[in-house]
């Protein structure tokens, strides 16, 4: 059993998946009307509701920002991977993270990749931050909505994925095609690597195709998450996809 801490937390958890919280903790004394909606929906799906004082929230959460809510509940639930693959629309568009250790990082990639429509995200059981507390936080509750999978050797991984009719293309800071100039109008494959130390090199070397995002300032590189909403909304582009759903 873990907690997650946080309303957009806290709201994602009751909605999509009220079966699996054991119990919402919230602040006594709190004035809070989006906390009083969870609150009521909470309770409207039979979710047990209990008041404990500020300093229990904080011992829970870890020292986070709670938000004066936590909720006990399993961590994001993780998919096959050949099910979550059966079922990707055509083209497929995945990504597969490569030693992505950062909890915050993993999160916000989550995000990018459940608001972006991606078919499936791939963590190693090894070499990776795992579904925390702090990752589902961080993802700020798309985590109970991505499709995640678990996979073991990643490079063996990506072979698989290639038996299948993936062009895999690994994000690498100073490559020499940018990723404006790769097609990925075809069943793709991002691979991201981990925070400094990049993709690993037997990893790498299964990649179809390096591609970077050109950097105009003077940093050296984006930070991972911020790079993988950069490529999935590229691939939306190429395909034509990337009006949404604001018309």
């Amino acid at each position: 059993m873990s907690v997650i801490y946080g309303i957009n937390a806290a709201v994602e958890a009751v909605r999509a998946h009220p079966e699996r919280i054991e119990r919402i903790s919230v602040e006594r004394g709190l004035r809070n009307p989006r906390v009083g909606e969870i609150i009521l929906e909470a309770r409207q799906k039979r979710v047990r509701v209990s008041f404990e004082e500020r300093a229990w929230l904080d011992r829970k959460a870890d020292g986070e920002r709670h938000q004066g809510i936590i909720c006990h509940i399993a961590e994001a639930d993780t998919l096959d991977a050949e099910e979550v693959l059966a079922g990707a629309k055509s083209p497929g568009l995945l990504a597969v993270l490569d030693g992505i250790e950062d909890p915050h990082n993993l999160g916000a990639i989550i995000r990018s990749a459940e608001a972006s429509g991606l078919d499936g995200v791939f963590i190693p059981k090894n070499r990776s931050a795992g579904l925390s507390p702090s990752v589902v936080k961080a993802s700020a509750g798309a985590a109970a909505h991505a499709k995640i999978a678990r996979i073991g050797n990643t490079a063996q991984f990506i072979e698989s994925l290639k038996k299948k009719g993936y062009w895999i293309f690994g994000l690498e800071a100073g490559a020499g095609k940018t990723i404006w100039e790769a097609d990925l109008t075809v069943p793709a494959a991002f691979v991201l690597g981990g925070e400094g130390k990049g993709i690993h090199r037997l990893v790498k070397e299964k990649c179809d195709f390096l591609v970077s995002l050109p950097i105009y300032g003077n940093v050296s590189s984006f930070n991972v998450s911020v790079a993988a909403g950069i490529a999935f909304y590229e691939a939306l582009r190429q395909r034509g996809l990337a009006k949404g759903s604001s018309e």
